[in-house]
């Protein structure tokens, strides 16, 4: 009995002082995205509408878009047709990469171009699935052959995967924050609400809606270099081959499990400007933003998010160290994207003390006996956490909150249960991936099942 006790006050110490660590460095975000918001209200700053961007001159130069694409066929017919319906540029061509050995979506795609002359086919020369990095990779050198045939280069590359739902306003944020020096432009991710799957797929509504509402304008703020999310981002075309160059003529790393964090991280390195752009649609409206339903199933999601963990916690931090010497906040931030494994054994942790203080509870009950007491230093640590978490729910409540409605707002609190659990078993599957990698473990795509919206009935 006293041995477990001992061992829940050991877990429970543990737990309090990671919330209370985790606590105070998201505390600190908090506080710098404050203080940007009050500067801002101070100055009147106002928020960059899309109607104020000015129209896109015809000679401002092609945007590719790139779209990596295995065993896509149930999405990518009606993903082309809304991206061409909708880009309203002056000067677009979209690149679809394809296998050999995937019939299925070479036939969805060439359907599509061949009423579309601006949506062009690749297909690569290796079955598949190899990495999405070695396909976007071959996308690439399509774009170099094209470039070397008509003789005008691209202004800049954009970054979709086969899922996502497009923005009509998209391109003209890409072309009015390149016109303005920016060499890398990201705009926000949505995911779109599930309603089959409000916990697990809705999980990542809660994220996304405070990370591109706050974290990454934070980030922008302190200089920190850019992860890019792998969508809904448009890189300068000299920066992008710059870029190559560094890695012997291929812009993206087939070695990455995470090729897109990486990108951003190396244009940073190499002193490239980047934009989080945050336009909205009308003056107090939803930004301008790409949407996309992300996975649905327990697995599925564990799976995606064990390959996040894999690719910037563990492998990526041994492939993109820490970046600018003395480059405090880039430092900060790369900590931050690097704490999911230490956060994931907190959880565990604090999750296995209070199994095992109600395990005690049970036996003090069934004694008869008082339970010890709390020592006074654990008391005033889990008094601490106790407000850390309730700012940290009020946060994220405001941030769902503004992206998705009230209801949604609610339903956030809740998810943070099921993203812990989400977590915990990502992390495990993470850590055995990893070793595999350590192993000289052959690296292949590992993509989910993708479903596109009904667009009659989700937002444009």
């Amino acid at each position: 009995m006293s041995l477990l006790t001992a061992a829940v006050h050991e877990a429970m110490l543990f737990a309090a002082i990671g919330f209370a660590i985790g606590g105070f460095d998201d505390l600190l975000v908090d506080a710098l995205y404050l203080l940007r918001l009050a500067v801002r209200r101070v100055r009147g700053a106002k928020s960059l509408v899309l109607a104020d961007l000015p129209p896109t001159p015809v000679e401002g130069g092609r945007l590719a878009i790139f779209v990596a694409a295995w065993d896509e066929s149930a999405v990518i017919g009606a993903m082309l047709r809304t991206a061409a319906a909708r880009f309203d540029h002056p000067d677009w061509r979209l690149y679809v990469g394809t296998y050999p050995n995937d019939r299925a979506t070479i036939d969805a795609v060439a359907e599509v171009a061949g009423v579309e002359p601006r949506i062009r086919l690749v297909v690569g020369e290796r079955a598949g699935p190899t990495t999405k990095a070695d396909c976007l990779n071959t996308i690439w050198r399509a774009m170099l052959a094209d470039e070397a045939a008509e003789g005008a280069a691209v202004r800049a590359i954009v970054l979709h995967d086969a899922e996502d739902v497009v923005h009509r306003g998209e391109l003209a944020v890409y072309a009015h924050h390149l016109a303005m020096g920016a060499e890398v432009v990201q705009v926000p991710v949505l995911p779109l609400i599930d309603q089959q799957s409000r916990f697990v797929a809705g999980h990542y509504a809660n994220e996304f809606a405070e990370s591109h509402a706050k974290g990454m304008l934070v980030r922008q703020a302190l200089g920190a270099a850019m992860p890019l999310a792998g969508v809904g981002c448009a890189i300068d075309r000299a920066m992008l081959a710059r870029v190559a160059a560094m890695r012997g003529g291929l812009p993206f790393d087939p070695a990455s499990l995470t090729e897109d964090y990486e990108l951003g991280l190396a244009i940073g390195r190499l002193g490239g400007r980047a934009a989080f752009a945050r336009v909205l649609e009308m003056p107090g409206g939803q930004p301008v933003a790409v949407r996309a339903f992300f996975p649905a199933g327990l697995n599925a999601s564990i799976r995606q998010k064990a390959r996040w963990m894999t690719g910037i916690a563990l492998a990526g931090w041994d492939r993109t160290g820490w970046g600018r010497t003395l480059a405090l906040g880039d430092h900060w931030m790369r900590m931050r994207d690097r704490r999911a494994i230490l956060s994931v054994l907190v959880l565990a942790a604090a999750y296995l003390a209070l199994v095992g203080w109600g395990v005690l509870a049970l036996v003090h009950w069934w004694r008869g006996t008082d339970p010890a007491p709390v020592d006074s230093a654990l008391a005033w640590l889990l008094g601490v956490n106790a407000l850390l978490l309730g700012w940290r729910a009020a946060m994220r409540i405001g941030f769902v909150g503004a992206s998705y409605g009230w209801q949604e707002a609610l339903w956030s609190i809740p998810r943070l249960v099921v993203a812990n659990y989400i977590a915990i078993l990502a992390a495990r599957k993470a850590m055995w991936r990893y070793v595999g990698l350590l192993r000289g473990q052959t690296l292949q795509w590992d993509k989910t099942a993708h479903h596109f919206p009904d667009l009659s009935r989700e937002p444009a």
